[in-house]
């Protein structure tokens, strides 16, 4: 399962002088420490030339768990190979709210947008040529839900595409006391439905999943679950592709007290669902509760979080999963001390590995709203938002992992807006509470073709839905690096 990763050794292993490590970490790079004379001679700490022909930018960092820097420990043979990496984002043109992303086989991204679509309902923004742009003007956003009924906007909207089918699914909640569900098999060219979707529970905080555990009338399963205003989250299951729902059932064990909320479910090509949030019986840590039955009965697995403590936010941060093709379980939470914070299991969520802070080396002194996703195995991407000033601005970041399995987990972390243009900057509180686009909840995934989506908000650009990702950077469906795509930032705003 573990993928090896050769390079070429090109001189011996040196450290960077101590001023330089100051300087790292005062200005967030390292570009520009090492000397000509290193250069010629490939005496990097990499042992191979930069991997960036123009230098590393100031907003990208390669660094170990800890924060520490990777330039600051002599490299050895065997380790993963950094890939030049840049960050960047770009617009949808419309505002957001809580957004919740998408992508077809088509390689079209779906955002929601809130209160956008026609008669005042919930958009389904589709942008196209985004996924392999040429140049910034090939790609455009345009709300594609255009329903002969448009069901009113909702509180919190939700759109998902199911990786296995393309279905693309609306979820609108109707002030907190229903839940109606519609569906697109065309890229939205036609929407069908809407089917209702509700129970005896208050509906609020849903997410939504597919796998390809059997059903009766569909290529996969479909399971949704909301707080329910209940000691714990309920959840019900659709064998039909949407058209019909079974009963609301415990999201959690019998007995198992855990609150409501609940982070983002995901399903895995193995047919299991796994979500995460509090553990039973008002514990302080979190756990993953994972379903091998289609979403009809839960399991609780504890998140290793003795040495992380878990964040003490309004919402408490729930853990967010995810699984990669070989069905291995990937976990990110945020800790007590309002650090990103991640785990992995093998096992189907039974066992974890000793967690990593994956925060980048330049003093972020907050962080959250963790998304977490993964494409090949042991290849993830986090992302969250953070500050390093006191929390009066708060950025865009994504983590990412090449191998998570190797022996020494290298990080390459990049922050998707450039220092003069923040996602918030008058809401102190923002990466801890409800701010601007900023609700419950942000969403990522990867593609086919290995390129991470980050969906947030830019809160001081009025709100506006944006797709955050790696301009250039390693592939997480494989090796080798992601054909680049041009700079997009604030003028696609």
């Amino acid at each position: 399962m573990r993928t090896s990763h050769e390079f070429e050794r090109s001189g011996v292993a040196v450290r960077l002088h101590s001023t330089c490590l100051v300087l790292v970490v005062m200005m967030g790079g390292w570009s520009g420490c090492l000397s000509s004379e290193d250069k010629e001679n490939g005496n990097t700490p990499f042992h191979f030339p930069d991997p960036c022909e123009s230098g590393i930018p100031e907003t990208t960092w390669y660094h170990f768990t800890n924060a520490t820097p990777a330039d600051s420990i002599a490299w050895e043979e065997g380790w993963q190979t950094p890939v030049c990496t840049v960050g960047s984002y770009y617009g949808i043109g419309m505002t957001t709210f809580e957004p919740t992303i998408g992508v077809t086989s088509s390689d079209n991204l779906y955002m929601s947008s809130y209160g956008n679509g026609p008669a005042g309902s919930t958009a389904i923004v589709q942008c196209s040529g985004l996924v392999n742009m040429v140049s910034l003007g090939e790609y455009s956003c345009e709300n594609v839900y255009d329903a002969m009924a448009p069901v009113p906007n909702s509180n919190d909207p939700y759109v998902y595409v199911d990786p296995w089918t393309d279905r693309i699914m609306k979820f609108d909640m109707h002030a907190l006391l229903g839940m109606t569900v519609e569906w697109s098999d065309n890229e939205g060219g036609s929407w069908f439905g809407p089917s209702v979707a509700t129970g005896w529970s208050v509906q609020d905080h849903q997410t939504i999943a597919s796998s390809p555990y059997p059903a009766l009338a569909h290529p996969t399963t479909w399971v949704f679950c909301v707080n329910g205003n209940y000691p714990y989250p309920v959840c019900s299951a659709s064998n039909d592709g949407g058209l019909t729902w079974g009963p609301e059932l415990p999201g959690t064990p019998s007995n198992c007290e855990s609150g409501g909320l609940t982070g983002h479910m995901v399903g895995s090509n193995n047919g299991n669902f796994y979500r995460g949030h509090r553990g039973c019986d008002g514990g302080e840590g979190y756990s993953i509760y994972r379903s091998v039955d289609g979403g009809i009965s839960w399991t609780e697995h504890p998140l290793p979080t003795e040495s992380s403590g878990t964040a003490e936010t309004w919402n408490f941060e729930e853990a967010q999963v995810f699984a990669d093709e070989d069905d291995n379980v990937h976990a990110m939470w945020m800790g007590l001390d309002n650090m990103p914070y991640y785990s992995y299991s093998t096992d189907e969520a039974e066992t974890w590995s000793t967690p990593l802070m994956i925060a980048p080396p330049i003093g972020l002194n907050g962080t959250g709203f963790p998304v977490i996703a993964a494409g090949g195995p042991g290849q993830v991407a986090m992302g969250y938002i953070g500050t390093y000033n006191g929390g009066d601005t708060w950025n865009g970041y994504l983590s990412v992992i090449q191998d998570a399995f190797s022996d020494q987990v290298m990080i390459t972390t990049v922050q998707l807006n450039e220092h003069n243009d923040p996602l918030e900057d008058s809401f102190q509180a923002c990466g801890y509470e409800r701010c601007g686009g900023f609700g419950d909840f942000n969403d990522i995934i990867v593609d086919q073709h290995g390129r991470v989506w980050f969906g947030l908000a830019h809160n001081v650009a009025g709100e506006i839905g944006i797709f955050g990702t790696l301009a250039e950077g390693p592939n997480l469906r494989g090796t080798g690096s992601l054909v680049p795509i041009p700079l997009g930032g604030n003028s696609t705003l």
